[in-house]
């Protein structure tokens, strides 16, 4: 038993080729949407809770077509074909944002849309399949918290190269630089993309038979139910999550003294907070989940995604205490500490949340069920552009983020009392 608390565990290499894939994916993703509700309302001069709305459903149509992706990736293209077509839809879609035109905006959204929904669940499912292949389930959830960090390592790049280059040079500049991020993946993937066990990349019936999930239809439902009731709960968590893209993005444009040492920070610049935050703990927590596993202590799902919900909340109190009775402006610091904890609760649940559908999906419907997870983020995305209209002004802003508040944490109270009834559906995975 001794030994076994101390054994040494490892990664697959696999993990670092896909690592580097994602994180200029989004390099490009995040870039591309930090200037989205500036660009609205600054350039095309739309009123906030038109800008809000369109931000909601372009991200909620980003979450939306992972489903469709998801389910032809399956059933037809496979894995590797579908990451290269999503991205190459992706690039294209940022090429278009860059030139001038309402109708080429409008198209560069549709080509993000529509590539976001072969490439996002496929290269989720990749990583974990990965782990099955190589025996080492017990290493997703840390695994997956080292693939979020290439995530937010490509997320801080991107928000501050679009962000300053929209701010200097112009806004299409910031657009176009996003393309050539999403090029940079490809280019990658192509060549590194042997790295990756190949077994990883077949769909469908053609990865390896003995799965035990394939083995009772009754579990196979069940589970199907317990990752329809985590990707409900998360509704809850990304509507509060998402107001950092938008009604925060104005808020800290409008309401937020931003200078420091006589420059004033472009607004669009603090979408790079989550993701620095996000980098520099990821590791800490991948490697808080790796000890407790070696030392044979386990955290469980439920428990994470109750802490990740409550401590969100806690962010959003903060900010509602903050701007409680005063009509001036307020510090940097405190957007800071706030986006702090929103990225501690994120770490708590979503890298966890991706680990877990590979843990329970089966495998004949595992990318189309990565998408199913995606699509709570579509419900998430609208219902956060749509809560954007009760922003308000400066002295409506305390009540409007205890909204955030609410939300996550009534969540998390209903999530706890239902846990027995959900870990019996998840059939001993943790």
């Amino acid at each position: 038993m001794e030994i076994q608390s101390q054994r040494q565990i490892t990664h697959p290499r696999g993990l670092y080729v896909l690592f580097f894939v994602e994180m200029w994916e989004r390099f490009s993703f995040y870039g591309m949407r930090a200037l989205l509700v500036l660009f609205l309302t600054k350039e095309l001069l739309m009123q906030d809770a038109q800008a809000g709305r369109i931000y909601g459903f372009y991200n909620g149509f980003v979450y939306l077509t992972p489903i469709l992706g998801g389910l032809l990736a399956d059933k037809f293209l496979g894995y590797k074909r579908s990451i290269f077509l999503g991205g190459i839809l992706m690039m294209f879609g940022h090429l278009s944002l860059a030139f001038n035109g309402l109708w080429t905006f409008y198209l560069g959204l549709g080509l993000l849309i529509a590539g976001n929904g072969f490439f996002k669940p496929c290269i989720s499912t990749v990583v974990g399949r990965i782990y099955e292949l190589e025996g080492k389930p017990e290493l997703k959830d840390s695994g997956f918290t080292i693939f979020y960090f290439g995530i937010n390592l490509g997320a801080i790049l991107g928000t501050w190269a679009c962000a300053n280059l929209a701010e200097y040079k112009g806004w299409h500049y910031g657009f176009g630089i996003a393309a050539i991020g999403m090029l940079i993946g490809l280019i990658i993937f192509g060549f590194l993309g042997r790295r990756v066990n190949p077994e990883a990349f077949l769909a469908n019936g053609n990865q390896r038979s003995s799965d035990p999930k394939t083995e009772d239809p009754k579990q196979d439902r069940e589970r199907i139910f317990a990752i329809m009731v985590f990707s409900a709960i998360t509704i809850t968590f990304w509507a509060s999550y998402e107001q950092i893209g938008s009604s925060l993005s104005l808020i800290i444009d409008r309401y937020v003294d931003r200078n420091i040492l006589g420059w004033e920070v472009p607004a669009a610049n603090y979408q790079s907070l989550n993701p620095l935050f996000v980098v520099s703990l990821a590791l800490v927590v991948s490697w808080i989940w790796k000890k407790f596993e070696e030392s044979g202590r386990h955290i469980s799902t439920v428990t994470k995604f109750c802490l990740g919900l409550i401590i969100l909340g806690i962010g959003y109190l903060l900010l509602s205490l903050v701007t409680f009775g005063s009509s001036e402006k307020f510090s940097s610091i405190w957007i800071i500490l706030s986006i702090l904890l929103l990225t501690i609760g994120e770490l708590f649940l979503s890298p966890v949340g991706l680990s877990l559908v590979t843990k329970l999906a089966p495998v004949k419907v595992a990318s189309m069920m990565m998408g199913f997870w995606f699509l709570a983020n579509f419900f998430a995305h609208v219902l956060a552009g749509e809560l954007t209209q009760f922003m308000g002004g400066r002295e409506s802003l305390s009540g409007f983020f205890l909204i955030f508040f609410f939300l996550p944490t009534i969540t998390a109270i209903g999530l706890f009392s239902f846990r027995k009834k959900l870990e019996s559906w998840m059939h001993g995975v943790k």
